[in-house]
């Protein structure tokens, strides 16, 4: 095995149960001799344990570290990320119809009141009304020939934003609320991956 090359590229995330063991394989592709891949990919890196709580990081360099353990005579390429962050996850209880009915009731009065609240402040029934006027030479309080449509355009627009109907999804692009949910993922994992990887920041002492 002294001419062995392998090649490894770290995951960028990955779910774990709680205790669970976790290997080499778990954590990052292989690519080398099959035979030689099988028994790297099964050596254990780490356990979970209940002080790591919902989140753990591991550095590619413990998994080269587990390696030259066992196959000091390898040579390991590696790829990609330098770390993985597992996050352990814990059995959740289901929630109840009445925790359900009333998330639901507080989002739909509060997107509501965001509604009117904005067409409050930019005057939208005045501008209905002065539009209304414009094309049909009457003044009505209510112009419901433009207030109905307008109604009906505006939630159809949030769906085409947000590009779901429900759980379906419209077309393959992403909206822009994935795309900042994508960007805020990014900046959580950037800060664990400071902040819980005890071996990227050390501390010399005097």
């Amino acid at each position: 095995m002294e001419n062995e090359t392998i090649y490894i590229r770290m995951r960028l995330r990955l779910q774990s149960l709680p205790d669970s063991i976790i290997t080499i394989g778990d954590l990052a592709q292989i690519i080398g001799q099959d035979k030689l891949v099988n028994k790297i990919a099964k050596l254990a890196v780490y356990q979970i344990k209940k002080s790591d709580r919902n989140l753990v990081v591991i550095d590619v360099m413990k998994v080269i570290a587990t390696i030259q353990k066992y196959y000091p005579t390898i040579e390991i390429q590696t790829i990609g990320p330098s770390q993985t962050i597992i996050d352990v996850v814990y059995k959740k209880k289901k929630p109840t119809i009445g925790l359900i009915a009333l998330v639901w009731f507080l989002l739909f009065v509060g997107s509501a009141i965001a509604i009117m609240n904005f067409h409050e402040d930019v005057s939208m029934q005045q501008v209905h009304q002065k539009l209304y006027f414009i094309m049909t030479g009457n003044n009505l309080e209510k112009p419901l020939l433009l207030q109905i449509p307008y109604s009906l355009g505006l939630g159809i627009g949030m769906i085409l934003f947000f590009n779901h109907f429900f759980r379906k999804r419209l077309n393959e692009e992403p909206s822009p609320l994935e795309v900042e949910m994508f960007k805020y993922q990014q900046d959580l994992d950037q800060y664990a991956i400071i902040h819980e990887n005890k071996e990227v920041m050390k501390r010399i002492r005097s």
